[in-house]
């Protein structure tokens, strides 16, 4: 007779961040083999989730079967000078069994200064009875620093109120998130080892742009050529004309996720991005490697319909993009898209630059398929090389349960 082992709970804290929700763990809650990165904590993220799931479905875990809700989150208190926190995200497969540590998520990044505040990492003396609680980030997967300003009324974190962000059905309480130097080359001092979790990768350039260029021609053989920015900010993200693609750049999801040829077409383009960015050394590498980078289309303002039937008009956004997560188009805009395109179309003649018209801007409002979103930058040319301080915009958290969650113990022997 087959002996199976009894499920482990761990306690955990199930949050919506931005347009995005995932489980939050605290490092020393994780039993204390998956306190480092390894298989016994990708275990237990994809156990968590429901992953692997052939069905695409994640019934048996938390996901929800989108790339949006299939996330996992751990946070500790800062040893690092200046920071109160540490943010470690992974992004789960849906079918596969692996959790990718390559890239942030930003959505997520809006709930990690309240989440810390709930689970006690931030101390008690730094919260006011009412105000506003200024919480420094390090982001350990990209090694950069985010803030995030936390409403606390009553000494709680305030979490309802009547914000609104087109992709999250509810008002809630805004929290202002700043990316810190979202684009450079994320050492820390000169240290030259990846974040935890973080994969060694191949490097093409340092900064903004990789390979120099604010445009380059990428040749996909069997697709097609097509002109395309390439940036690193936020995340690395790889964005091309819709009209090049045969777009409009208003598409919502079905026109796309509906479509395997263009799902093929576009996890085609993104994987030899991949690999001109240097981000892979070999075209296979990109089947591991869904979370990074982002692949969009851009194009010039336009009215259109968004998914929750909201009228968009030309006249009260500057361009339109779509953005593809983890092999789908997204419902709304990544977080971390959204600083890379706030960062693009700060610099004069890129892609997302000239789509928003050209010249020079410190923010924009974009089209995307649940509505629109503002996001800010400022960049500006430092001895011929462009230079970005800061990504801004606002998101909204809320905490959706919390107590334990459980997984088969069996995850414990993962190798």
């Amino acid at each position: 007779m087959t002996s199976h082992l009894p499920q482990i709970k761990i306690p955990a804290t199930y949050m919506r961040g931005g347009t995005s929700k995932g489980v939050f763990f605290k490092l020393q809650d994780l039993p204390e083999s998956a306190r480092q990165p390894g298989p016994v904590r990708d275990a237990i993220f994809l156990r968590t989730l429901g992953s692997p799931d052939p069905y695409g479905k994640q019934i048996d875990g938390m996901g929800n079967a989108s790339s949006s809700t299939s996330k996992g989150v751990i946070l500790s208190a800062s040893t690092r000078e200046g920071h109160d926190v540490d943010y470690l995200f992974g992004q789960v497969s849906i079918d596969k069994p692996f959790v990718d540590w390559s890239g942030n998520c930003g959505n997520l990044s809006s709930a990690v200064g309240p989440c810390a505040i709930h689970m006690g990492l931030i101390p008690a003396e730094r919260i006011p009875q009412d105000g506003v609680v200024t919480i420094r980030i390090w982001q350990a997967n990209i090694a950069k620093t985010i803030i995030n300003h936390v409403t606390i009324a009553g000494g709680q974190v305030q979490e309802t109120g009547d914000f609104e962000l087109d992709g999250v059905t509810f008002p809630a309480a805004e929290v202002p998130l700043e990316f810190l130097d979202p684009a450079d080359d994320g050492e820390d001092g000169g240290a030259k080892s990846p974040a935890p979790g973080r994969p060694k990768v191949a490097s093409v350039g340092a900064g903004i742009f990789p390979t120099g260029n604010l445009v380059d021609r990428l040749d996909v053989p069997g697709v097609g050529s097509f002109a395309a920015t390439m940036i690193n900010a936020g995340i690395p993200t790889i964005f091309l004309n819709a009209k090049d693609l045969g777009y409009t750049g208003c598409e919502l999801q079905d026109a796309i996720n509906g479509d395997a040829e263009a799902l093929a077409r576009f996890e085609t383009i993104r994987a030899h991005g991949a690999l001109r960015m240097g981000l892979i050394q070999d075209l296979a590498e990109a089947a591991t490697r869904q979370h990074t980078p982002k692949i969009a289309f851009v194009a010039p303002p336009a009215s259109y319909t968004a998914s929750s039937g909201k009228k968009i008009a030309a006249r009260d956004i500057d361009l339109v993009v779509r953005a593809l997560s983890m092999g789908k188009l997204h419902h709304a805009m990544m977080g971390t898209a959204a600083v890379a395109i706030g960062t693009a179309a700060a610099i004069p003649g890129t892609l997302v630059n000239l789509a928003a018209g050209g010249g020079e801007r410190n923010a924009v409002r974009f089209g995307h398929p649940s509505g629109t979103l503002r996001v800010g930058a400022e960049a500006r040319l430092v001895q011929g090389e462009w230079v970005v301080t800061k990504a801004l915009m606002s998101r909204s958290a809320r905490i959706l349960m919390e107590g334990w969650i459980r997984v088969p113990g069996d995850v414990l022997a993962a190798k």
